[in-house]
Parts: C-alpha cells; sequence; structure tokens
C-alpha cells in the first residue's frame, strides 16, 4: 500500500510536466518526495496516464510473468522500464522471476501459496495401535512400555532443571 495518495502523485506530476516549477528534484523538494520518486511517477503518467496511480492487483500468474521476461530480453530493457510498460509496481520483482526462472524454468514462476506453511508436528513417540493391549506382541508392548520410561525421566528432569534454577533467578533480582 503506498503511502501517498493518488491525488498527490498526480500534482506532482502536474507540476512537473507543467515545466513552471524546475526538475525533477526541485518539484521533489516543494512535496516532500524525493527525486526518484518524482522521476518513476512521472514515467508512470507517461506510460499508463490517470490509470497508473489507481489500486492494482498484485497478483501475476506464470505465463504473465513468462510474457513480461521474453519482452524485456527481445527488448533489451531494464527491469525499471520494463515495469513501466508492464505497469508492475515493483521493479525488482522482475529480477527476481528472471533468477527463478533461469533456476527453476517454467515451474519456478507459477506462484506460490502465501501465508504460513501448516507443518506437521514431528512425534518420535512410536505409532499407537488401534489394537488392543491384548492383540498386540510382546515386542510392541516393550517398546512402548521403553518410550514412556524415556518420556517420564525427561519430564522429571526438566521439573528438577526449573525447581533449581528459580531460586538462583528470584536472588539474582534480588542484588
Amino acid at each position: 500500500m503506498s503511502k501517498y495518495s493518488a491525488r498527490l502523485k498526480s500534482r506532482v506530476v502536474q507540476d512537473y510536466l507543467s515545466g513552471e516549477r524546475g526538475g525533477y528534484g526541485e518539484v521533489g523538494r516543494q512535496h516532500g518526495v524525493g527525486q526518484g520518486t518524482v522521476r518513476k511517477w512521472v514515467a508512470a503518467w507517461r506510460a499508463h496516464g490517470e490509470a497508473a496511480f489507481k489500486k492494482k492487483y498484485s497478483f501475476y500468474d506464470g505465463p504473465f510473468k513468462l510474457k513480461v521476461l521474453q519482452f524485456m530480453h527481445t527488448k533489451a530493457l531494464s527491469c525499471r522500464e520494463t515495469a513501466a510498460i508492464f505497469d508492475i509496481r515493483n521493479p525488482s520483482a522482475i529480477n527476481v522471476w528472471k533468477r527463478r526462472y533461469d533456476s527453476g524454468g517454467m515451474q519456478a514462476l507459477e506462484p506460490r501459496p502465501r501465508g504460513r506453511s501448516v507443518k506437521q508436528p514431528k512425534s518420535s513417540a512410536p505409532a499407537v495401535s488401534s489394537k488392543s493391549d491384548e492383540a498386540r506382541t510382546k515386542e510392541e508392548l516393550l517398546k512402548e512400555l521403553n518410550y514412556l520410561r524415556m518420556e517420564n525421566a525427561y519430564l522429571k528432569k526438566l521439573d528438577a532443571l526449573i525447581r533449581s534454577e528459580s531460586p538462583t533467578a528470584q536472588r539474582k533480582k534480588r542484588k
């Protein structure tokens, strides 16, 4: 989300294009934005007009990304120029697409799921069998017994460690 409004962007571009207020730097100072930002807004305005400052959807599918990369390659354009032509907000995204395509081909350009991945908890516990205890073999029962003993010992040691550290932590705070 841009921190600048579309109205401000249009006003800055109009001030620059009128030529009465100076170059990129001077117009930027008058409006409190950087010279590079003014240059980017003017380029976007020249390529797309008023639509350049409207909110855009930032999801690009694999075939679109490939089309952008091929266009950039055949016309020998920079990422910034290509982004202005295709109305892509973040020119550095094109570099990311290029690296992915070079390393993984078309599959690497396909969109990946967003958000955190759901990870299954890794449990070293033996799988709980749906068999009753009577139906399980002696080996299965001994394996489970051994696991439960180890778990119990671990929890006892953890509890002892927590109890031994809490009085020392309190004494350190009092000093």
